[in-house]
């Protein structure tokens, strides 16, 4: 018996999260089971290159093996499948931690994504999420983790048969690696083809030849080791020489997606700060998005050694973009306070920032079906730029796309809606919501539709903000059609089957008044509309403060202790107003004007401010129909 076998054992249950995504793991059938090849390779790597880091401050952790290498071994007398590092290496502490929870976000999007997919998004959706280790027990029903963390005198064992439970223990140092990890697959009887030398070395080659790790192959125990990735960084690499495959692959590694690569920016700047770019636009939305904390997006390399993923190499607004910089001009021991106050840093994010921004000018040039693909994925979160990058504003502007009232189900630039503005137009009209469907039947719409005025349908929750912030679009001024009056007197109505523009008679004049009086402080003014050609009334807001949208959202937020009171519009012209300007009694005209108000506010996605008091007129004047 060896010495490790008579050491204790720590049983441990997995993490709640763990345990279940184990048990999609092994149930669940997906279409391309070598992903988990790809995963654990990467994550040898990124063992590699982390000792690499720490070496620069402590070279002794390398000792007299200073050559990074990821081994594999194949034995299908046992049919097992080794994969080898001498990387950092983990401490018993860091097995329990790395091996046992999941502190990533997003994983129970993951397993119930994964719980929902057919059998053939499988590969797909544990690519999104980098769940990486897991992914060894589609193929493995039992695992050993053999790790020493390089520097230190202990060794440690995890194994798990993926059902709920692990072990740890202290290993014999005679059996483990002299630093780094060796993880052993145990594989299931369908699984024996990963133990032939051609099915491994063509995954490799297809998956993981980019790894900045050489990969050796030893097709049985005691053969001899054959290399079958050099090492070799692929953005080292001329751009000529790279083929569209090897980047896909490349992206999929170094972003933790399965999808296809939208757009590649590969460049090398050189002159006053020298340094290689190597992004990627992912063809899908991440699945982490939105979440304020992700990181590892981009990936700071110095002289090809790993830095961080934690860098802002890219605006929040370009957090989709997926890839690294590796510059010789910061210093290997570079500290995060260096990261976040270097002005070679900042340097490198304008200019990584620029080469983005241009790829994707030049997209929406070359080709307008894979641009329009890209703004609808990503197209949100651009807008956020135009918000807070006032250097960019223009140009962001310019790629932005827009729903509209005339552009069906497609989607127009600003310069496309500037060019068709009428000759008396003298603002780029929008109307911002929630909804688009509720936005198309907005009354406030009307009086535009009726001259033929494009307006924009903003739909985003951006939307509110970056219209605040952009003053003008080639000197035309964003105008919102819920805020102010609407000034359509100078613009024509076009021909056709439209209402013409009623006159305010005396007696629609009297009954605005009496509404005014009537609503009292409940609502700032009440006026005759030039925006309403069919409905009765609508709501809007006063020219100064803030749009109706944009109030209501700050309201939601808690970022508005009260809300401005609004303008009750009326439709001189419509058949219901003129009949309440032609008489009945105080009662029932208060009871109308209350009720038009909340019409109004249900037009405008609200709720009546008073259910209870809405029901009661409603009701009075039913009775008042019914008496005749």
């Amino acid at each position: 018996m060896s010495n490790a076998q008579e050491k204790p054992v720590e049983n441990h249950v997995f993490e709640a999260d763990v345990a279940r995504l184990l048990h999609l793991m092994v149930h669940s059938v997906y279409s391309d089971k070598d992903v988990f090849l790809r995963e654990l390779i990467s994550n040898a790597a990124d063992a590699c290159e982390k000792l690499r880091y720490e070496a620069i401050a402590a070279p002794e952790l390398l000792s007299d093996d200073p050559g990074s290498r990821i081994v594999l071994t194949l034995d299908a007398d046992k049919n097992t499948l080794t994969l080898e590092d001498n990387g950092i290496g983990m401490s018993r502490d860091d097995m329990v931690e790395a091996l046992g929870t999941i502190a990533r976000s997003g994983t129970r999007a993951f397993m119930e994504r994964v719980e929902a997919a057919k059998a053939g998004d499988g590969a797909q959706l544990i690519g999104q999420f980098g769940v990486g280790f897991y992914s060894a027990f589609m193929v493995a029903d039992k695992v050993d983790v053999v790790s020493r963390r390089a520097g230190t005198a202990h060794a440690w064992l995890w194994s798990s048969n993926g059902k709920g439970s692990y072990t740890v223990s202290e290993a014999d140092l005679t059996e483990a690696p002299a630093r780094g990890t060796r993880v052993t697959l145990h594989l299931m009887d369908d699984a024996k083809s990963y133990t032939s030398k051609w099915s491994v070395q063509r995954i490799v080659k297809d998956q993981s030849g980019h790894v900045p790790v050489p990969i050796d192959l030893i097709e049985k125990p005691g053969a001899e080791a054959e290399r079958v990735a050099d090492g070799t960084a692929l953005w080292t690499r001329s751009k000529n020489e790279i083929t569209k495959e090897e980047y896909a692959d490349f992206y999929r590694g170094v972003s933790g997606q399965y999808d296809e690569p939208a757009l590649t920016v590969h460049f090398r700047a050189e002159g006053r700060h020298e340094y290689t770019g190597l992004a990627f636009v992912p063809e899908s939305k991440p699945l982490d998005l939105f979440d304020p904390e992700g990181k590892g997006r981009m990936k700071l390399y110095v002289k090809r050694v790993f830095i961080t993923d934690d860098a802002e190499l890219l605006p929040r607004y370009l957090r989709f973009v997926r890839g690294l910089v590796d510059t010789a001009d910061l210093p290997l021991n570079v500290s995060r306070e260096m990261i976040q106050e270097s002005p070679i840093l900042a340097a490198i994010r304008k200019g990584l920032t620029n080469r983005v921004l241009t790829a994707i000018e030049k997209l929406q040039e070359s080709d307008e079906t894979a641009f329009a693909k890209l703004w609808e994925a990503f197209g949100s979160v651009l807008k956020e730029g135009i918000y807070d990058d006032f250097e960019r504003r223009a140009q962001l502007l310019a790629l932005s796309r827009f729903r509209t009232t005339t552009s069906d189900e497609a989607t127009r630039s600003l310069a496309d809606y500037v060019k068709d503005m009428k000759d008396a137009q003298a603002a780029i009209y929008y109307l911002a919501g929630d909804n688009l469907d509720r936005l198309k039947a907005s009354p406030q719409l009307e009086g535009f539709r009726a001259r033929g005025i494009e307006v924009l349908l903003l739909t985003d929750s951006v939307d509110s903000f970056w219209v605040t912030a952009a003053p003008d679009f080639e000197g035309k001024p964003f105008k919102s059609i819920t805020q102010g009056a609407a000034d359509l007197a100078q613009v024509p109505k076009t021909e056709g089957d439209v209402p013409k523009t009623a006159e305010t008679t005396p007696a629609v004049s009297d009954f605005i008044a009496f509404a005014k009086s009537a609503l009292g402080d409940a609502v700032s003014d009440v006026r005759a509309s030039d925006r309403l050609t069919e409905s009765a009334v609508c709501l809007v807001a006063s020219e100064q403060g803030y749009d109706r949208q944009l109030e209501k959202m700050l309201q939601g937020a808690g970022r508005l202790d009260a809300v401005a009171k609004p303008i009750l519009e009326i439709n001189p012209g419509h058949g219901l107003i003129a009949a309440l300007a032609s008489g009945g009694s105080e009662e029932f005209r208060t009871d109308a004007v209350q009720l038009l108000l909340d019409q109004a506010r249900v037009l405008d996605g609200d709720k009546p401010q008073d259910p209870r008091a809405f029901a009661e007129r409603l009701s009075r004047l039913f009775e008042r129909a019914l008496r005749g």
